[in-house]
């Protein structure tokens, strides 16, 4: 599935060069996953790129995850060192929370500045992430007004920009960036699910195809119940079967690919609840 796709543009590569240059500048690095993703959406690429410079580890999204699963990643990621911020990005107190935990994992650089004289220094942030994860939402959060253009699809933030907080946070924001090859399949898969990858580049019928395969052995029953389905579809029906099943029940006769855009609309909204597709913690 996709093994031929193009999706590594010029101004991702461009993204990358602006925030090694810019590293230097920063004291920390909100560094942004999906929380119905948390692996899978984690950048390799940017992980060598912030290398020994402080971080934080935000999930975002949390309220369209299982939260089950959610405590369980914040608790993988705690064991391997790594500070952690869940976030439902439409939190009223985003700014307070986002700043508070910046200055715990600052606390040292933060009292040497003050032994210098230097006090409430504002706290420079750069944000990294894949496309469609969040990271405009939570910009327009974090200065509480909109100044960043958000929208769900990735893609949409193409150049750096610095932006100050009420609450003592610059933010470096950069474009989202993917990186050139995934090693394992399931990943794009997942990427393309939640839309981090552009539908435009990705079969939309692979997409449906591996969202039922994922709900089968997940919560078959939130696909029974929101397309009116047998109890039994994913005992006696392969995933294209139940696939033309639904095609038929939304009333679309023969277009499956019309199925499936409503399908992956459906998922990504949160009409079929909250769900995790991550589940690699154990």
């Amino acid at each position: 599935m996709g093994k031929n796709i193009q999706w590594y543009p010029g101004h991702m590569a461009k993204a990358f060069r602006l925030m090694r240059e810019n590293l230097s500048l920063v004291d920390i690095v909100f560094e942004l996953v999906d929380a119905r993703l948390p692996l899978s959406s984690r950048n390799p690429e940017v992980d060598k790129l912030i290398v020994n410079k402080p971080r934080m580890l935000v999930l975002t999204k949390a309220d369209l995850a299982d939260p089950k699963e959610t405590t369980a990643w914040k608790g993988y990621f705690e064991k391997l060192g790594l500070p952690v911020a869940v976030l439902d990005t439409r939190g009223p107190k985003t700014a307070q929370v986002m700043t508070k935990k910046a200055k715990e994992v600052l606390a040292d650089q933060i009292a040497a500045q003050e032994e210098k004289g230097i006090k409430n220094r504002p706290i420079r942030v750069m944000l990294a992430g894949i496309p469609n994860v969040g990271k405009s939402t939570l910009l327009n959060h974090l200065v509480e007004k909109n100044v960043a253009i958000t929208a769900n699809k990735p893609g949409v933030t193409k150049k750096v920009a610095w932006l100050k907080t009420a609450t003592g946070l610059e933010i470096l924001d950069s474009p989202g960036v993917l990186w050139p090859k995934f090693e394992d399949p399931t990943t794009g898969q997942r990427l393309a699910l939640t839309g981090a990858i552009k539908d435009t580049i990705f079969p939309k019928d692979d997409a449906a195809l591996a969202m039922l395969a994922f709900f089968r052995g997940y919560k078959p029953q939130a696909i029974v119940d929101r397309y009116h389905l047998q109890d039994d579809v994913f005992d006696n029906m392969t995933d294209v079967e139940v696939l033309l099943e639904i095609t038929s029940k939304l009333g679309f006769k023969d277009d499956y690919d019309k199925a499936a855009v409503r399908m992956l609309n459906d998922l990504r909204s949160g009409k079929l609840g909250r769900y995790t597709l991550d589940h690699e913690h154990d």
